[in-house]
């Protein structure tokens, strides 16, 4: 289980750093600039996540382990689990900020451990039992009220896009770790080198795919040397240490356990803002947090165990 905290408190930490990227140029000022600011610092932040990957995997010796990972049938089910979490699930996460918000799209977003859990269960016959999935429901309440009071009606868009959108991303997300998980039952596909083949794959799909595809690929070469991508690197080093934690959850607890600890990531993401920003919560911020850290944890751990251990404590 401290894998899968471990991933969204780092995840969190991510999320604010790569906010605070976003205010800087040059991600700000132009309409250029706003219109792809989103979509170049999310295959900017993969594209970092892959280097960063590839050096921790370049020191430990591990390239070839990747490169022999990536022969079997298993390592091609983690790279369509990357095209479905990476470039399409976030791609799918931008359209739906800019058609209806931010905070409705963490809302609808944040059920994909729903959606991966359903999954879980069907595909790869994991268990779940009623109360885990009640502390489930539980937490997404939490992120679903947090969404709510952080939700911008000033937004103008076509709804119908950002809620297609929207959904694609849930499936994306939730299709991700099920299929990763799926990949690493194969002794030859172990949680980094699956990790390192899902960003490797992510990276070269937003590169040559979806940055041509949005007319990105210039934007992205000038904003190189400014000092915001120098803050999107550093986000990406949190998110890499993140992945590392969330894949070593799914192969140590399995997918729906790995994916409910992993949306603690709104939780810690209050925290970090008031760290690093100031931005000190409300009471109902608190509560909500407070919700979502007690439902993920309730949603990934072994009850009879808790309570037995409960008992002979007391």
């Amino acid at each position: 289980m401290k894998y899968g905290l471990m991933s969204g408190c780092l995840w969190g930490l991510d999320t604010v750093i790569l906010g605070i990227a976003l205010t800087m140029v040059p991600f700000i000022g132009t309409a250029e600039a706003i219109a792809l600011g989103a979509i170049v610092s999310s295959a900017l932040h993969d594209v970092f996540c892959a280097l960063w990957l590839l050096l921790y995997m370049g020191v430990r010796g591990r390239l070839k382990d990747t490169l022999a990972a990536l022969k079997t049938r298993s390592g091609k089910v983690v790279m369509l689990g990357a095209l479905l979490g990476g470039p399409l699930g976030m791609t799918g996460y931008v359209i739906a900020i800019n058609n209806i918000g931010a905070g409705y799209t963490a809302i609808i977003s944040s059920f994909y451990p729903a959606f991966g859990t359903l999954m879980a269960v069907l595909l790869l016959k994991e268990k779940i039992t009623a109360g885990r999935l009640i502390a489930l429901f539980v937490a997404l309440g939490g992120i679903i009220a947090m969404g709510y009071l952080s939700a911008d009606t000033t937004v103008v868009g076509d709804p119908t896009i950002g809620l297609i959108a929207a959904i694609v991303t849930v499936v994306g997300w939730g299709s991700e770790a099920v299929l990763c998980a799926w990949g690493m039952r194969d002794d030859a596909v172990d949680n980094e080198t699956a990790l390192q083949i899902r960003e490797t794959t992510s990276a070269i799909v937003y590169l040559f795919v979806i940055l041509p595809i949005f007319g990105a690929w210039m934007f992205t070469w000038t904003s190189l040397p400014t000092f915001g991508v120098g803050v999107v690197a550093l986000a990406a080093l949190a998110g890499t240490a993140s992945y590392l934690f969330y894949y070593k959850g799914i192969a140590t607890i399995g997918a729906a356990k790995g994916m409910a600890l992993n949306i603690s990531y709104s939780a810690w993401a209050v925290l970090f803002g008031l760290i690093l920003l100031g931005s000190v919560p409300g009471p109902v911020e608190i509560i909500c947090c407070v919700a979502i850290l007690c439902g993920t944890i309730l949603a990934a751990c072994d009850w009879k165990e808790l309570f037995s251990r409960g008992k002979g404590q007391a």
